[in-house]
């Protein structure tokens, strides 16, 4: 998966080395002399992972032997096993390049980067993205992240431009560390991705504003079929341990479909629901259009963890609009949208370090107990409905209930999508963590609870329960080795292969079976390097 905490850290990385000036300038082996500068007018970052998995949740399609997306049970054919248990290492590399020429004195900024991912032994000799890694290698499998530029016309202001992210933090994803990003804002959960336009904001000492457009889908360019999303965020500092913030985003879908991911399309209608877990609007084969809007706010005390021991975050988001259906030439209502997502997160640091704390992160998002019948949705829409995925709430601090951020080429979370296919969605984890040795040895240990909020034909409220645990080892500046653990008891929520909300609840079981408990355990080896 791109958008992961863990290219995240890169990119917040890129902003301390331009504050540090760090020396990336090579040695002259003739002299054996280092420059005395730095060369400030390029440099380059990287991200490396390794990790060896094993879990009993996997794709059933040979098709899906590379990138795998989506809920767990979903159309992505992914399902759970008392006999098979799979064993495999994946392997990313996420190069980035930063080019800012000393001919526009710092006011120019150009950022390119890339993805190259595989399972180790999976293919070679061919074309494709996430693969690469059988013998000989040979594979043409390089992906583009971002390529933007920043333009800064004046002091605290920047205005960016290209393909770059779209988060819905008020921060520059470029200059923030991925802890503030998934802390401020709505913690990438409504829009986390990468998409084309244009973004301007302002960043003064006790506030921040941003205004951007993007293109998420151009079909014929002579034709108004498009998809489009405009954002506004305001954020200032109440006090001095308190800030809030507030928002507006719209989207409008004249796509009719059209586009998207591969053959699953993309939009309210399409099989892309199915993949990631949100509400499939079936409108059948008549082509539609849609307004939809995000009206929200946000909160934070003691956002960076340094004021004192308490931290708190939270928000509140509104989305609303309506699609229209063309039927016999004219268009009628299709559905009425109104739904709500809030969270609230505290923590408490009991130690000497950020790792010495006890976390509880609570969600709820709306749910819609009688689908499109009355003609209303009233659960919550993200970006996922356009992007595989857009949205990412991976830091719960679950591993299986939620997604997570230590994933290459699998990501199949049982709720890929805080909408929970829009039946809705009440849950938490609460997680305690231990610097064993401060900032070289961490433990933690957590657990995740969910609810749904409307229940499924022949199934239940209970989603499950899931129980995790991790023992960190930073063997070096931002270089660590990693053991993972997680086990998740299903709930009856997943007794029901009710389909009426997009693929069935349960997969290829059959109705009033509950799938196989999900577990997984995974060694990792990350390297930060910059």
């Amino acid at each position: 998966m791109k958008k992961i905490y863990l290219s995240l850290c890169m990119l917040g990385l890129a902003a301390l080395t331009f504050q540090a000036g760090a020396q990336s300038a090579l040695i002259d082996y003739q002299t054996s002399a280092v420059p005395r500068k730095a060369n400030k007018e390029f440099q380059f970052l990287a991200f490396y992972i390794n990790q060896g998995v094993t879990s009993n949740y996997y794709p059933t399609s040979e098709f899906l032997k590379g990138q795998v997306v989506g809920r767990l049970f979903g159309r992505n054919t992914s399902t759970t096993s008392d006999t098979n248990q799979t064993y495999y290492v994946e392997q990313r590399l996420i190069p980035f390049f930063i080019y800012q020429p000393n001919l526009f004195n710092g006011k120019a900024i150009l950022r390119a980067s890339f993805e190259i991912d595989w399972t180790w032994g999976d293919a070679s000799y061919g074309t494709g993205g996430n693969i690469g890694g059988g013998i000989s290698g040979d594979q043409v499998n390089i992906q583009t992240q971002n390529i933007e530029l920043e333009l800064i016309p004046w002091k605290g202001y920047a205005i960016n431009m290209g393909l770059m992210r779209m988060f819905d933090s008020p921060y520059n994803p470029y200059r923030t560390l991925a802890d503030k990003m998934l802390t401020t804002g709505y913690r990438l959960a409504y829009w986390g991705t990468d998409a084309v336009g244009v973004s301007i904001r302002r960043d003064m000492d006790f506030s921040r504003w941003k205004a951007g457009f993007y293109k998420l889908y151009e079909n014929d360019i002579q034709l108004d079929d498009d998809v489009n999303m405009f954002e506004a965020m305001y954020e200032r500092q109440v006090s001095r341990l308190w800030k809030a913030g507030i928002s507006a985003n719209y989207a409008r879908d004249r796509s009719e479909g059209k586009g998207g991911v591969s053959i699953l399309g993309q939009g309210l209608n399409s099989m892309l629901a199915q993949y990631n877990g949100t509400f499939q609007f079936r409108f059948g084969s008549d082509p539609y259009k849609a307004d939809i809007f995000w009206l929200g706010g946000f909160f934070g005390r003691n956002q960076d963890f340094m004021m004192d021991r308490w931290q708190v975050t939270g928000f509140f988001n509104y989305n609303l609009g309506k699609a229209e259906v063309k039927k016999e030439g004219s268009w009628e209502k299709g559905a009425d949208i109104s739904g709500f997502g809030a969270n609230l997160k505290t923590a408490y640091r009991y130690g000497q370090t950020t790792d010495d704390q006890v976390k509880l992160d609570l969600i709820y998002t709306t749910g819609d107990k009688n689908g499109l019948d009355d003609k209303k949705y009233s659960g919550v829409m993200t970006a996922n409905t356009w992007g595989a995925p857009g949205a990412i709430f991976i830091s719960s601090g679950a591993y299986i209930l939620f997604p997570h951020a230590n994933v290459v080429n699998r990501y199949t979370p049982a709720v890929a999508d805080i909408s929970n296919m829009g039946y809705g969605l009440a849950g938490g984890t609460l997680v305690a963590s231990r610097g064993i040795i401060p900032n070289k040895l961490v433990a933690k240990a957590g657990t995740a609870l969910a609810f749904s909020n409307a229940k499924p034909l022949l199934g239940g409220y209970h989603l499950g329960t899931e129980a995790n645990a991790a023992l960190i080892y930073n063997l070096g500046t931002y270089m660590s080795l990693e053991l993972h653990g997680a086990y998740m008891w299903l709930g009856d929520f997943y007794e029901s292969s009710d389909d009426a909300y997009g693929s069935p609840v349960n997969g290829s079981f059959p109705s009033g079976t509950r799938p196989y408990n999900p577990f997984t355990a995974f060694v990792v080896f990350k390297w930060l390097m910059f």
